[in-house]
Order: structure tokens, then sequence, then C-alpha cells
């Protein structure tokens, strides 16, 4: 028996009560999480580990090493001779410990952009070298970054692939101040290397050429700026038929692939017309295709 204004729980208040609990334990776990100050790192993991990805937690984030990083062998990239001599020249002063610049790299997809700047890692890695990828929308937490690597002895490249910005992103303003100096001096220890399908980083539209503001030349300026501030451009560039098929031949013969170079050839220009595209990406694809083929037979 119940005494008058008792209340009596059921199965199903109890399922209210435990739902509003777990709403209110996860605003309090976001709480904490949100000032949770950033990581300060192991000086001991820039000897074990030579790459490393920035992994945004809550306001601030920390270092995660990467155990098995993509090591590119430069020696591979077939036809890019030129934009990979620059590179590695910039880079070989860096790791000196002489004045580099920070790089841009553009041009179409598959052209081997981020395959260059990884294939750094494996060349550089003996005298110091160390790369840590960041995404673009982390590019807000340069400053943070910068604060956690700047005394560590060691060579940094930050490596932000397929770069781009729309309208009203912060994290550009953050980037173009970085490249250009701001208040904070920039650390000699870290270069920034970024790949882009956009020469200049920003959407140009055709009413950027209209006159819809006083001094519409100001508007255009400032989206062309942000690509001025990187020291070295390097611009890349759609294969033609033979540097495709040099790619190709190149790739068939590391592998040692049993196939007659006619044969070869006529296959990876079927590829490259399947794929709408000739280029080291499409070259590396399609031997992995054929590679596949050939031995499961």
């Amino acid at each position: 028996m119940h005494h008058e204004g008792q209340l009596t729980m059921t199965s199903e208040n109890w399922e209210g009560v435990a739902a509003r609990l777990e709403r209110v334990l996860e605003r309090v776990e976001g709480l904490v999480d949100t000032f949770v100050p950033p990581g300060n790192p192991d000086p001991a993991q820039f000897s074990r580990f030579h790459a490393f990805r920035w992994q945004k937690r809550g306001s601030g984030g920390c270092l995660v090493s990467v155990e098995h990083p993509h090591l590119v062998e430069l020696d591979d990239l077939v036809g890019i001779d030129l934009a990979i001599e620059d590179l590695v020249r910039n880079t070989a002063q860096f790791v000196a410990g002489y004045t580099a610049n920070n790089v841009l790299l553009w041009g179409d997809r598959g052209t081997g952009k981020s395959s260059c700047v990884k294939g750094l890692l494996k060349r550089f890695v003996g005298q110091g070298l160390r790369m840590i990828e960041i995404q673009r929308g982390d590019l807000l937490f340069l400053s943070l970054i910068i604060s956690q690597i700047r005394d560590i002895p060691y060579r940094f490249i930050l490596f932000c692939d397929d770069l781009s910005f729309a309208e009203g992103d912060a994290s550009y303003q953050e980037l173009k101040t970085l490249l250009d100096g701001g208040i904070e001096e920039r650390p000699e220890n870290m270069l920034i290397y970024a790949t882009s399908n956009r020469r200049h980083l920003m959407p140009e539209r055709m009413e950027d050429n209209l006159n819809v503001e006083i001094h519409p030349e100001e508007a255009v300026s400032d989206k062309l700026s942000l690509a001025d501030r990187f020291g070295i451009n390097l611009g890349f560039y759609p294969c033609n038929q033979d540097t495709y098929l040099s790619i190709v031949e190149h790739y068939a013969a590391g592998r040692n692939l049993p196939m007659e170079s006619e044969e070869l050839r006529k296959e990876a220009l079927r590829w490259a017309l399947y794929k709408g595209q000739r280029s080291g990406r499409a070259a590396r694809q399609f031997i992995d295709d054929l590679s596949g083929r050939l031995r499961i037979k």
C-alpha cells in the first residue's frame, strides 16, 4: 500500500530518468573535453617516429605519431624531374640549417604533388627531417602546433594536402599571417609544404572582374596574395602520351611484369581512356590492376 502523495516509479519512469542522465553526462564530457590542455609532445617520440598528424581535441590538440608512414621513392616519380629537383634542393637547404622557402605545389589531380612531398621523408629522415600532416580545417591551430615543436631539435615540414579555401574561411587569414610573418617569429625549424588543385588557393569568380566594388582590383589582389606568400610555387601539368607510357613502363619494370612492351602500352592506353586522364596516378593504378590480374591467373 502506498501513502497518499508517494511517487511510484515505473520502468517507463526509470527509462526516462536514465535517458536524461545520459544526456547530462554527454554534455559534461563535452565541456571537459573542450578545456583539455594541449598535450606537450615527448621529445623521445621524434627519434622513434618520423611522421605525425595533428589530432584536434576540444579547443586544443596534440601530435599523434604515424607508425606506418607512406614512404614514396622519389626515383619512381617519372616526368616531373624539374619540380623534384627544386623541391629536393630547397629541402636540403632546410635540413642543413640554411634558409629555405615554404612551397606550394599546384596543378592537376594525380600528377604527383603529394607523392613528391611524401618522398622527401625517406630521402631526408636521416638528416633530422620530420613531417607533420595537418588538415586544412586545423590551420587555426598553427600557433599551437608551433609552440609544441619550436624547441624540438628536428626539422619539421608541415604538410597540408589538397589545400583550398572557401569565401570567409577563418583559417585563410591564419595561414596568410604565418607565411608572411605576424607578431610572433616563425620558428626556424619549420616549413610549410602544401598541395592544391588551384594555383591561387581561393575560388575566382566572374564577378571578381566586374565593378562591384569601388576598387575591385584590391579584392582580387587579396585572393592572389596567399599563393604569393609561398616562396616557391611548383606547377604540375597533365602528362602527354609519351610521358604517361614511360611512367607505366617504369612501374612495370620495377614489378617484373611478364608482358611484351607493345601489349603493355596498348593496355595502358586503354586504361587511360577508361580513367579519362593520363597521369602518374592513373599509371600506378593501371599497374596495380594489371599486376593483380596477371598473378591471379
